[in-house]
């Protein structure tokens, strides 16, 4: 690779490190070519670019998208995962290859400008999906108004019930 390639690289690698939401850094050492081109597949399918790069060119792609502290998950073999949706989806597919291929191991990253070690990683691999967490709130907002309009209702169904009674005794007196 020329000069001119590794500048063009290192543009694209810092184009895609400031429109990602997360990026995610793993060692990949010990992995097969099969396990490797299956955990790309699913990180593809996850909404993820899964892309093996050498280190010196993310150390410079990272100090030029202003995020200089990455550095610190880029030593040994690097793969890294751009996540330009949510990061939960390829948060996991990473946490289940990692439990699966033993010698995959998840270094660190990025989400949203914010370095995350290995732990937050796993904590994010662990959320459910954002749909999910919004039907949740939802869910919750949803209980104190159901109870609310049960309460507001009670005297207005104890009222119609004492009418119907009324009503129901001035018959059987008519009768």
């Amino acid at each position: 690779m020329n000069r001119q390639e590794k500048e063009a690289m290192v543009a694209e690698l810092a184009g895609k490190a400031r429109s990602s939401q997360a990026m995610l850094v793993a060692d990949y050492r010990g992995l097969t070519v099969a396990e490797a081109r299956e955990l790309r597949t699913e990180m593809r399918a996850a909404g993820a670019d899964y892309q093996v790069i050498k280190n010196t060119l993310m150390i410079l792609a990272a100090d030029a998208a202003e995020l200089p502290e990455m550095k610190q998950y880029l030593e040994g073999p690097s793969a890294i995962a751009f996540c330009e949706g949510e990061a939960v989806a390829p948060a996991k597919v990473l946490m289940k290859y990692v439990k699966e291929f033993k010698p995959l191991e998840v270094k660190g990253g990025v989400l949203e400008g914010q370095m995350i070690d290995a732990d937050k990683i796993k904590f994010l691999a662990s959320l459910p999906p954002r749909e999910v967490l919004i039907a949740q709130l939802l869910g919750g907002l949803q209980g104190p108004i159901r109870g609310l309009a049960t309460v507001c209702a009670g005297p207005i169904r104890g009222l119609v019930t004492a009418l119907q009674r009324i009503q129901e005794q001035k018959e059987a007196e008519a009768a």
